[in-house]
């Protein structure tokens, strides 16, 4: 299979060119896409397959503090929880990152002192976006150059929703350069949409497309910070934007749903989501993540009641 956006060469020479392509893309039927995403998520997980799904969940939550409030106390708590989740079970899965702003990369890494736990910053003016481009590179080279391992970058929603497409192309390009280090190595770069405030189906799809055009490692649904954050079908869509992505070019993009995923039921339907949409490859934290805080003492509840039987209840994990 090639590995090549040679295909889509033509597709960002001009804003016209961009614009006539993904108004040129299928129309999103919603009734359709909301009543698959309902129907896999009635499926029932259960006994061996539960606990092998709440260790995949844990491994794969970017375990987040995103506050004005952060303090580097919070940030080495976080950081500490993320390498052991569960200290009275050490065979817990480490989760796949923590993620912070990026004046607190550098207390997250030395905290984390090489374990196995990526570090995750917001940038680009997170959440609104609001900022001239300089800006927006400087917030992203200060997370890099800080130790940052992978960029979780916010779209300008004005000039998307504008319809200034290549505008949006060119930015998230620019942010993909930024954060290559001078030793040529580079954080992965997850693009963040902001799905709530995109209003439609079919503009959530023309989002991915230009995410995964412009270099995209991840795509991501959502900050946290709106009412509508992460939902079955707007991950779904975007499942299926990646799919037919790798179908047509070989790139593999991950996605990463985020806001609003709190339970274990709620993690469970997003993995049945993962597997009957783009299959086992896509079932690992290499390529999807669950952007969340309070989802992890949730699955750490459950697995404690598959392991002994008993429901522990909160008291016995940490409130982050």
């Amino acid at each position: 299979m090639p590995t090549t956006l040679t295909a889509f060469a033509d597709v960002t020479t001009s804003d016209s060119a961009l614009r006539r392509f993904l108004h040129g893309l299928p129309g999103v039927d919603a009734v359709g896409l909301e009543a698959r995403a309902a129907s896999l998520g009635t499926r029932s997980i259960k006994t061996t397959a539960k606990a092998y799904a709440i260790d995949l969940a844990i491994s794969m939550i970017d375990l987040t503090t995103l506050e004005g409030a952060d303090t580097p106390g919070k940030v080495r708590a976080l950081s500490a929880k993320a390498v052991n989740p569960d200290p009275t079970d050490r065979t817990t899965p480490m989760t796949a990152a923590v993620c912070v702003y990026p004046d607190m990369v550098a207390t997250a890494k030395a905290a984390l002192n090489g374990a196995d736990v990526k570090i995750a910053s917001v940038a680009t003016a997170f959440p609104a976006g609001r900022a001239a481009l300089p800006v927006k590179l400087a917030d992203t080279r200060d997370a890099v150059a800080a130790g940052a391992d992978e960029i979780d970058m916010v779209i300008d929603r004005g000039a998307f929703l504008a319809g200034r497409y290549l505008e949006t192309y060119e930015l998230i390009k620019a942010i993909k350069e930024a954060c290559v280090r001078p030793d040529g190595s580079a954080a992965r770069l997850k693009v963040i949409f902001e799905t709530g405030e995109l209003s439609t189906y079919d503009n959530i799809r023309r989002a991915s497309w230009i995410g995964m055009l412009a270099g995209a490692d991840f795509i991501k649904t959502s900050t946290g910070k709106v009412g509508v954050n992460a939902t079955p079908a707007n991950t779904l869509l975007m499942l299926e934007a990646v799919r037919d992505f790798k179908a047509q070019t070989g790139i593999q993009i991950g996605v990463k749903p985020a806001g609003g995923i709190r339970t274990t039921k709620d993690a469970i339907k997003f993995l049945v989501l993962v597997n009957e949409t783009v299959g086992e490859d896509w079932l690992s934290n290499t390529w999807f993540r669950f952007g969340a805080s309070s989802l992890l003492n949730d699955l750490l509840m459950q697995r404690q009641k598959l392991s002994t039987g008993r429901y522990s209840g909160p008291d016995y994990v940490t409130v982050d």
